[in-house]
């Protein structure tokens, strides 16, 4: 049984995230997990192709963890008709589909590049070598062949037909931040961490990098949530993201804080959901060309790095309240010595002349060592402003100076006695 040992030290970690994802019980997930294990053990002199193992280990997670659903709805008296067959078992949306396959090829094509690649018209022209001008008049005929072979075209179907994206300005808009004495508020926000937007149908947003002291917009992004989607047997939602423009390069350090959101890369396809009151992320894919690279939970440590946050990917928490971990007087913080986040605080944010009333989400180091983030939120739970601090000596040998150096006109504050500058600010439109 040494292949056997080996085998299972190598998938082991992808069926626990596996499992770890369907079922919000530590306890639990962890008796599946050993059934899983057990069950592979008996069953492994029946496993013809050991190059197979991963996909064969998740099958018999799957039926365990659809196996633990089924007591658990007897317990409970839910009729085990609700649950799925599988645990991978999707739901999809039959009537879209068959109209799409319903038009000719020319129209499936247009408005799959445009609806679900998310290519602007530009783009489709460059891709298909035609006019600018002929994408536009196909795209309209496509879509009207589209409402003719599904007359009750659901709400949000097209939904980047909907409404424009918003604009941000060129310039960073003035803005003030005035702190209250008053307790911050509790929040419930579902943003996914680092890219602004809810994994939920309908949502769509841009935001922007800005580099200071300049004020200039660097690079921005159209972000919209595509329609329902799936990795591994769990639900989400695609999420589409689009680079509108960026800097040139050698613009100086903003051009790595660039090149580190969006990898060098000008589309990203994510999967991700909001589920036991975490929203996370399931999958992330680039486009470089005609290349797609896709990185799943499933594959450790090569997707924590980037996109995974909390224990086991367990996400980000959704139900914000202050916890007294971080204290603000102004410029001057104190918080624990190891990486924490907290409401650090509510405050007036006056931002191009509308003042909101906010709580500041602060993250002191828990995505990078070093980095301090600001995040300002309305009591409705949505990003107004995001700013990043770095210790003033975070990347020393990379950069070869500090910060109050490398940046000595902009703002600077203290945590626990250390100096932190202000690098660079986001900006949230919806």
């Amino acid at each position: 049984m040494d292949d056997f040992e080996t085998l299972l030290a190598q998938s082991r970690t992808a069926a626990e995230r596996w499992i770890k994802f369907h079922v919000s019980s530590l306890a639990d997930a962890e008796d599946i997990l050993q059934e899983t294990c057990l069950a592979a053990f008996n069953g492994f002199a029946g496993l013809r192709d050991p190059e197979r193992f991963l996909p064969w280990l998740l099958g018999i997670a799957r039926r365990k963890t659809a196996d633990w659903y089924r007591q658990q709805a007897r317990r409970r008296e839910v009729p085990v008709e609700v649950l799925p067959e599988r645990a991978s078992e999707e739901t999809e949306d039959t009537g879209a589909e068959e109209a799409l396959e319903a038009l000719p090829e020319r129209d499936r094509l247009m408005l799959r590049l445009f609806y679900q690649d998310m290519l602007s018209q530009k783009q489709i022209a460059l891709r298909l070598r035609i006019p600018e001008g002929t994408v536009k008049s196909r795209m309209s005929a496509a879509r009207a062949r589209l409402r003719a072979a599904w007359p009750n075209l659901p709400k949000g179907a097209i939904a980047m037909e909907a409404k424009a994206f918003p604009r941000l300005p060129d310039t960073l808009p003035p803005y003030t931040i005035v702190w209250k004495d008053e307790p911050a508020f509790s929040v419930t926000f579902e943003e996914l961490t680092g890219w602004f937007i809810i994994p939920r149908l309908g949502e769509r947003l841009t935001w922007g990098m800005y580099d200071l002291p300049s004020r200039r917009l660097d690079i921005a992004y159209e972000m919209a949530v595509t329609g329902p989607a799936s990795v591994h047997g769990l639900e989400g939602v695609a999420i589409s993201a689009r680079v509108l423009s960026a800097l040139p390069e050698g613009s100086g350090p903003i051009d790595e804080a660039i090149d580190a959101s969006c990898g060098g890369q000008e589309e990203w396809t994510f999967i991700a959901q909001e589920k036991d009151g975490f929203t996370r992320f399931l999958s992330a894919e680039h486009r470089e060309g005609d290349e797609r690279t896709l990185t799943t939970f499933l594959d450790g440590e090569a997707f924590m790095a980037s996109w995974g946050f909390g224990e086991d990917n367990r996400g980000m928490p959704v139900d914000l309240k202050p916890q007294g971990l971080i204290r603000r007087r102004g410029s001057e913080i104190t918080a624990p010595e190891k990486p924490a986040a907290d409401l650090a605080g509510r405050c007036a944010l006056t931002l191009d002349g509308v003042t909101h009333d906010a709580v500041c989400l602060m993250d002191l180091g828990m995505y990078e060592e070093g980095m301090i983030s600001e995040q300002y939120l309305s009591r409705e739970g949505h990003t107004l402003l995001w700013r990043r601090f770095n210790r003033d000596d975070w990347a020393l040998d990379r950069y070869g100076k500090p910060w109050s150096a490398l940046l000595p006109e902009n703002e600077r504050i203290t945590v626990n006695g250390a100096v932190y500058v202000h690098w660079y600010d986001c900006l949230v439109l919806r």
